[in-house]
């Protein structure tokens, strides 16, 4: 399997979206679009990882 640094990369970032958006839910008074934003960020790297990750081969 070959090492793919991108694939990395946004599985960090995904992380530290997954992190600050907890301590923002943690947050008494946490802000709403801040959580939106968080949310969307997380999404889009979310597809971008699966649109590199390896698909497995369908067996019939």
């Amino acid at each position: 399997m070959t090492y793919n640094p991108n694939l990395y990369r946004l599985t960090v970032l995904h992380r530290q979206l997954d992190d600050a958006e907890r301590s923002e839910l943690r947050r008494r008074g946490a802000d709403p679009f801040r959580l939106l934003r968080l949310k969307t960020l997380k999404l889009a790297v979310k597809r971008r990882l699966a649109a590199l990750s390896p698909r497995p081969a369908l067996a019939f």
